[in-house]
């Protein structure tokens, strides 16, 4: 039977500039980092980077996101963040 999910991984162009945004920006917590992928973690949830330098090629937006948990008191100290760092918003949240 399933218990949960174990981690996700996502294929990133661009691997330094990925782990500092994981890192720094959303405070994930490095765990391990090799030439071509990096773990990364952030409560229960593993995240895994891992390089493909053709995925630029593939640039096509779709409806596939990623979801975080952020307390209602801290949405737009969070969203301000993301947009100073210069963080596209592609559509607004609308669903909750």
């Amino acid at each position: 039977m399933l218990t949960g999910l174990n981690h996700l991984t996502l294929a990133v162009s661009n691997l330094d500039r990925s782990f500092d945004f994981y890192r720094h920006l959303l405070g994930f917590i490095p765990h391990a980092r090799w030439q071509g992928g990096a773990y990364l973690s952030l409560g229960p949830l593993w995240l895994c980077l891992s390089l493909d330098e053709t995925r630029m090629q593939q640039r096509e937006r779709d409806y596939t996101h990623y979801a975080f948990s952020v307390a209602p008191e801290h949405i737009e100290q969070v969203s301000e963040r993301l947009r100073q760092a210069g963080v596209e918003e592609w559509k607004s949240n609308r669903s909750e």
